[in-house]
């Protein structure tokens, strides 16, 4: 018997940085993922292997079933991290892996690790559900971050999220901009890591909560925006508050200054995809500066 598990990616659309203080933030799902399917065998191990989105692997690894000690792997690193992971899962529910026989478990990504779309969360969410521990929790004694990357995992609409005393708070939204189409998600051909971007954030002085009711705002009105112009107006009000609180260059004035729509950074400041306003002509353009994923939004949020 196979237990078979999936969570959808995620995209913060607002609220990147402030959510982590209790600012609302809009995010959605997105229609790329990762599954985790269980199998039990006749063995003490567990036998891990992850597939990227090509099938082809890009970890392995063979753990003694009740210790979760290294017997072989392809990266220690990531090694360490899984096992951290499964020992963080066990603690929160004993039962978990107590089983006699052991496990194969196989993970399947259906986008490139490098994009940034939850490699690590959807994991977590996945592990969660198989546990059958809070994935919240799990999440904050191995990654850290807000959570809203565990509430997309685990939603099939768009969501406004928020923490309100260090709890996750979710309201499931219908965020269906009649614009859709001229809206576009661009890599930036590079990796950033969240973590180093929060700690960044968290050396900053500035007025909290200012800047919650500020980035809250933002998001509360974009869910209701119709217009492009007024979409385009607060998304550019966003960049702009936190270019000051960051005291880093927009993604637009940095990379794109003769861009004529406007773009706009999701997540970490620094990587990952950009939202960018636009045309048919748009991807054109990211193509001639060299960015080759220009993804519509239509392909990329599961709506």
């Amino acid at each position: 018997m196979i237990k078979k598990f999936y969570s959808n990616g995620k995209l913060l659309l607002s609220g990147e940085y402030a959510i982590l203080d209790g600012a609302k933030g809009l995010a959605v799902p997105t229609k790329f993922g990762q599954s985790l399917d269980v199998t039990e065998q006749d063995s003490s191990l567990l036998r891990w292997k992850s597939f990227d989105e090509n099938g082809n692997i890009w970890f392995e690894g063979r753990y003694k079933l009740k210790s979760l000690t290294e017997v072989s792997s392809s990266d220690a690193q990531i090694s360490k991290t899984l096992t951290n992971i499964l020992r963080q899962a066990q603690g929160l529910n004993p039962q978990f892996l107590a089983s006699s026989s052991g496990f194969t478990v196989e993970t399947r990504l259906t986008f490139p690790r490098n994009w940034g779309l939850g490699t690590s969360s959807t994991l977590i969410n996945n592990i969660a559900e198989w546990s059958d521990v809070n994935p919240y929790t799990l999440l904050s004694k191995t990654f850290g971050g807000s959570g809203y990357d565990i509430a997309c995992a685990q939603n099939e609409s768009s969501l406004l999220f928020w923490l309100e005393d260090s709890d996750p708070q979710i309201e499931t939204v219908r965020f269906e901009p009649p614009f859709k189409d001229r809206l576009f998600f661009v890599h930036l051909n590079k990796k950033q890591n969240s973590r180093e971007g929060i700690a960044d954030y968290r050396e900053k002085h500035f007025d909290q909560i200012e800047l919650i009711n500020s980035i809250s705002n933002i998001s509360s009105r974009l869910l209701t925006c119709k217009e492009l112009s007024v979409f385009e107006e607060l998304i550019a009000k966003h960049e702009k508050i936190l270019s000051r609180i960051l005291n880093l260059k927009p993604v637009g004035e940095r990379l794109f200054s003769d861009y004529s729509g406007v773009i706009k950074s999701l997540g970490a400041w620094g990587g990952d995809f950009i939202l960018a306003t636009g045309d048919g002509r748009t991807p054109d353009y990211f193509k001639e500066k060299g960015y080759e994923t220009i993804i519509p939004y239509s392909q990329m949020v599961l709506s």
